[in-house]
């Protein structure tokens, strides 16, 4: 009696257990999406959607134009990644690099122009209101905030640092931090890519 007891016990806490776990795992995946829908400005004027790049992988980064040191070191890490898979003959088409500011005060159109011309060409940097940019940051999770700071003349942008992979569905696949090299970016598209002809 008391064996049945205690296997009937440990059926009802293994039910219990199991439907938390279904109900936590649902609750996550349909809370946790990475992305989402966004409309932004280019540095050219044109306004793009995120879905003008479906049937691409969106390799995109959150930062600013006026950052003095990681926001140029990754878009060059990223403009090397491309380079490193041209140069070996794969087709880089279907890779798209996206910039979008955090600096929407400072990074107008016009200086978004002219601060792409030192990455790769294909590099597309988006700007848009405040709103615009803190709602398309909340979908990705990415912190950013203005700090004044004495002996800087204007202000730095607190912001995180990492190179988001979105399939050609537009769904999240990977991201690059600060560790990842170029190499590593290539590598990891290199089995997706073909080799022009």
């Amino acid at each position: 009696m008391k064996v049945i007891r205690i296997v009937a016990w440990a059926a009802v806490v293994a039910v219990a257990v199991f439907l938390l776990a279904q109900r936590f795992a649902t609750t996550r995946d349909a809370g946790d999406r990475l992305g989402g829908d966004f409309t932004l400005t280019a540095h050219t004027g044109e306004t793009l959607s995120n879905r003008d790049f479906r049937g691409k992988f969106m390799l995109i980064y959150f930062g600013y134009s006026f950052c003095p040191d990681v926001c140029p070191l990754e878009l060059a890490k990223m403009t090397l990644g491309l380079n490193e898979l041209e140069k070996e003959g794969y087709d880089t088409t279907l890779l798209q690099p996206l910039f979008i500011t955090v600096d929407p005060e400072r990074d107008t159109v016009s200086a978004l122009n002219e601060y792409v011309t030192d990455f790769h060409p294909r590099l597309i940097a988006l700007t848009g209101s405040m709103e615009d940019i803190q709602d398309v940051a909340k979908k990705y999770r990415v912190y950013f905030k203005k700090r004044e700071q004495e002996g800087i003349d204007g202000y730095l942008m607190d912001h995180q640092s990492f190179i988001f992979v979105m399939g050609p569905d537009g769904d999240y696949v990977r991201l690059f931090s600060a560790k990842d090299q170029p190499e590593d970016i290539a590598a990891a598209f290199r089995p997706v890519l073909e080799k022009k002809k």
